[in-house]
């Protein structure tokens, strides 16, 4: 993706920006927004970037029983997400690494 649509990915949106879009969990995802839904049970290795710098992005997972990511691609340290509340990736493109934290509401 181009660094000039990088306002797909802002924290500030309007309601002419693209909706949150679904993906299927998968070794490699690459969210198209902001806000992403993650379906699946699959095992989340690798987040291709968005951009070339830093960013954040929020992965919602909506299957009962989501799976950690794991440290074998790009991602810092092993997330354990919850189903249905954000898990936010925050990505170091020095280190080109995401590192995030999954919130824990229960």
């Amino acid at each position: 993706m181009a660094d000039l649509e990088f306002q797909k990915f802002s924290t500030v949106q309007s309601g002419q920006q693209l909706q949150p879009n679904t993906i299927a969990s998968a070794a490699t995802i690459a969210p198209q927004t902001f806000m992403t839904f993650v379906t699946g049970t699959v095992a989340v290795a690798t987040i291709t970037p968005p951009v070339s710098g830093q960013c954040m992005i929020v992965l919602v997972y909506t299957d009962v029983t989501p799976t950690a990511m794991t440290t074998t691609g790009n991602i810092q340290s092993a997330i354990v997400p919850s189903t249905d509340l954000p898990t936010f990736m925050i990505y170091d493109p020095r280190a080109r690494k995401w590192r995030g934290c999954a919130t824990n509401l229960t």
